[in-house]
């Protein structure tokens, strides 16, 4: 049971997240060469996609009716507008569709990973909760291969939209009857005790949601990167599957280190990796820099959010769903204010190159917050 739990879990993150959300990153090079889209409107309809996601996290935190619904809901809003996205051919319906995917995928990511968190640990099996989160890695990965694909084969934006919404599609289908059903998210007349925000909860929050602006800009501009670097070519296609198997790796490397060291200090040492990425793919020349910044940035990309949470349950033990949907909601501002940023800085200097210097800083703060907790913080200043 706890297996079959957590398979569905999985591929309900590959869909919602890693097709639902992140097909679009390997998209853009695809849309700016069919008009679509400019460099700029993408960041903008990006934001869309982000504000959608802080949007559908908040609702889902808060959410005491209805909750199994939306998160049903989240994932065949997912596929449906994979596919619909097939007929958009301009900026505002794109951005339109962005931001309402977005909701989805947000009401699926805070619920889905407030369910396999409960249930896995009901089962004795909280470690497998680790595998969950390699979902949304496994379909970067697997939507970077088919763009590889798409690309090799000369297809039209449309057409690769169709067979990601085709394939987003199936994996539902397969899991469909393992999903959550009524009361096993949400239990009338069980209310927590009030959460109280200590000191090493709003550092948290403020890490994690400085980890959302910091991986973003690379997460969404990495295709378009390898594109501009080099023009026409293949082998950039594949900075994004890699990007996506890194954080498979990443989720892999996770599980296997868990005894090591504390939550908290696994998580800072993640984000300033991820922190060297984004400056490998801003600073190194050619393919390395982008190669690198995929392996680092994409390495930590899942490990941040299942660290992330986990110093969340530790810390609130109590408010597993609660403490998702802030967690989430924070890394859902970091990523709005990121694509914000590079439309203003290709507006401004028609290079991403300034935001992407912002976001290594970012990363680099946030793994300092979580570096100590407040009883190591007072023992270091006695």
């Amino acid at each position: 049971m706890a297996l079959r739990i957590a398979l569905s879990g999985f591929v309900v993150l590959v869909v919602a997240m890693g097709i639902g959300r992140f097909a679009f990153t390997p998209q853009v090079p695809l849309m700016i060469a069919a008009g679509q889209l400019t460099l700029t409107s993408a960041g903008l309809v990006a934001a869309m996609n982000y504000l959608g996601y802080l949007v559908g996290a908040w609702d889902a935190m808060r959410a005491h009716r209805f909750v199994e619904g939306r998160l049903f809901l989240g994932i065949v809003g997912a596929v449906a507008l994979t596919l619909l996205s097939a007929v958009a051919d301009n900026a505002i319906v794109h951005a339109m569709i962005r931001f309402v995917i977005g909701c989805m995928s947000g009401w699926s990511m805070v619920l889905i990973a407030a369910w396999t968190n409960e249930r896995l640990a009901h089962y004795g099996k909280p470690g497998l909760s680790a595998a969950v989160f390699a979902g949304p890695g496994a379909g970067i990965a697997l939507s970077g291969l088919l763009a590889v694909y798409i690309q090799a084969r000369s297809l039209s934006a449309g057409a690769a939209w169709q067979i990601y919404g085709v394939l987003a599609l199936i994996l539902i289908v397969l899991v469909a009857r393992y999903l959550p059903r009524g009361g096993q998210l949400h239990r009338p007349g069980t209310a927590p005790e009030p959460l109280v925000l200590t000191s090493d909860l709003r550092r948290l929050v403020w890490s994690y949601s400085l980890a959302g602006f910091g991986y973003i800009l690379p997460a969404t501009f990495l295709s378009q990167m390898a594109a501009l670097r080099f023009p026409g070519s293949l082998f950039a296609q594949f900075v994004w599957p890699i990007f996506g198997l890194a954080a498979v790796v990443g989720i892999a490397l996770s599980i296997a280190l868990r005894h090591v060291s504390t939550s908290n200090r696994r998580l800072s040492i993640v984000l300033w990796l991820q922190g060297l990425g984004v400056f490998a793919a801003w600073l190194m020349p050619g393919i390395a820099g982008l190669v690198t910044g995929a392996l680092l940035v994409g390495g930590g990309f899942l490990c941040a959010v299942q660290l992330s949470l986990l110093c969340g349950r530790e810390l609130a033990p109590t408010h597993t769903r609660y403490m998702a949907g802030l967690l989430t909601t924070g890394y859902a501002i970091g990523q709005l204010v990121g694509p914000v940023t590079s439309a203003i800085s290709t507006w401004l200097t028609h290079q991403l190159e300034p935001a992407l210097g912002l976001a290594g800083v970012a990363l680099f703060v946030g793994g300092a917050l979580v570096w100590n907790r407040q009883a190591e913080r007072q023992r270091q200043s006695q």
